[in-house]
């Protein structure tokens, strides 16, 4: 089983790599191309969505395509209402693996970042100068 969840400011000797900070506006661009033969309508659509979210830009560099279409096809079938316990358990694995959670974006160490503020936002310096904007 395993152990708790890294913190974030620990201090180790074995050293672990960095926490990643993915964008909070999400990823950009149009969604890859689907990997796997034939999709429906409805995994289209979650397939655009999913790549659409700050995630999306940790598995573009991981090559996590196949994976997040299987998501994509495991949570279509969830929307049944005959839905089976399984598929239901698959697809909160995979979301665990995906880091659709908090807790899974804890220990993938992966944070969601506020974009950088720009740079008119930067060059107000006093409140006088907020009521020039």
């Amino acid at each position: 089983m395993p152990g708790p969840a890294p913190k974030r400011n620990a201090r180790r000797t074995n050293a672990r790599p960095d926490w990643r900070s993915l964008p909070a506006e999400g990823r950009s661009g149009p969604p890859p191309k689907w990997p796997t033969g034939r999709s429906t309508a409805a995994q289209r659509e979650i397939w655009e969505s999913l790549w659409s979210t700050p995630q999306a830009v940790a598995w573009e560099s991981l090559g996590w395509t196949r994976v997040v279409a299987r998501y994509a096809q495991v949570l279509a079938r969830c929307d049944s209402p005959k839905a089976p316990a399984s598929i239901l358990a698959e697809a909160r694995q995979l979301e665990d693996r995906l880091g659709l959670s908090p807790m899974s974006m804890r220990r993938l160490q992966w944070e969601i970042t506020e974009a950088p503020r720009s740079e008119r936002d930067a060059q107000v310096t006093s409140i006088a100068d907020y009521r020039n904007l």
